[in-house]
């Protein structure tokens, strides 16, 4: 079944707004979350332009967005780095003006897939926590198993919601994926064909979607290939950071 919002296209249009809060995920990502402009629609997974202010020129960006439809805010989540952008960012208070360009992206989810398997890492995990929220919010029966790859369990974004929405909803599965952690007693090392094989048994029914940097994107995709899922099975969305 394919929700009404996802037959009618959504046009972009420039909305102006103000920064409502900064919510610290880990020790180096934060989510930043603005007033919802009146009218303003998209479809989970979606991204967006952002411009702000920066020695009182501006300067913009695109962001996926992490909010949800369902939600009443607009909310988008970065890792902290160096970079001229991020470091404004960072020096945001609420009030601050921005604005945004939205929305744009294919890498959507509106009930049109029954099952879904879903691999990702770090911060790529943004449109996917918009999507395992809509899905909950809508009370949707899509049917979601995610591998969701970290360094450490510290560096998990959205964990105690991630937990919090697969308690709500028996039809999403999150199995996190540890890389650099000793004593984790679960999954551990890179997620590879043989990981999907064995935490994704009927993975051959499902749609893959696809999000991190683009050689983890590049190396997941492989991965599927030797497992024979069809490239209209498999969408991507490369993470590239700034």
């Amino acid at each position: 079944m394919v929700f009404e919002a996802a037959a009618q296209a959504i046009q972009p249009i420039v909305w102006e707004t103000t920064l409502d809060k900064v919510i610290p995920r880990t020790k180096d990502v934060k989510s930043f979350r603005f007033k919802k402009p009146e009218g303003f629609r998209y479809l989970a997974g979606q991204w967006m332009y952002i411009n702000i202010r920066i020695g009182g020129v501006e300067k913009m960006h695109h962001f996926t967005m992490s909010s949800s439809p369902t939600e009443d805010y607009i909310e988008f989540t970065k890792k902290i780095t160096d970079s001229e952008y991020s470091q404004a960012l960072d020096r945001m208070r609420p009030g601050d003006w921005a604005k945004l360009n939205a929305p744009f992206g294919e890498f959507t989810y509106a009930g049109e897939s029954i099952k879904i398997g879903a691999l990702t890492g770090g911060i790529g995990i943004t449109p996917l926590r918009s999507i395992c929220r809509y899905c909950v919010d809508m009370r949707l029966p899509a049917d979601i198993i995610m591998l969701y790859s970290n360094k450490t369990v510290d560096d998990i974004v959205f964990r105690e919601e991630l937990e919090e929405m697969q308690n709500a909803d028996s039809h999403l599965t999150i199995k996190h994926v540890i890389t650099r952690q000793p004593d984790w007693k679960g999954l551990k090392g890179h997620i590879d064909g043989t990981m999907v094989k064995e935490q994704i048994p009927d993975y051959k029914e499902r749609v893959f979607y696809i999000c991190g940097p683009p050689s983890m994107n590049e190396a997941l995709k492989k991965a599927l290939k030797t497992l024979d899922i069809p490239d209209e099975k498999i969408k991507l969305e490369d993470f590239t950071g700034y």
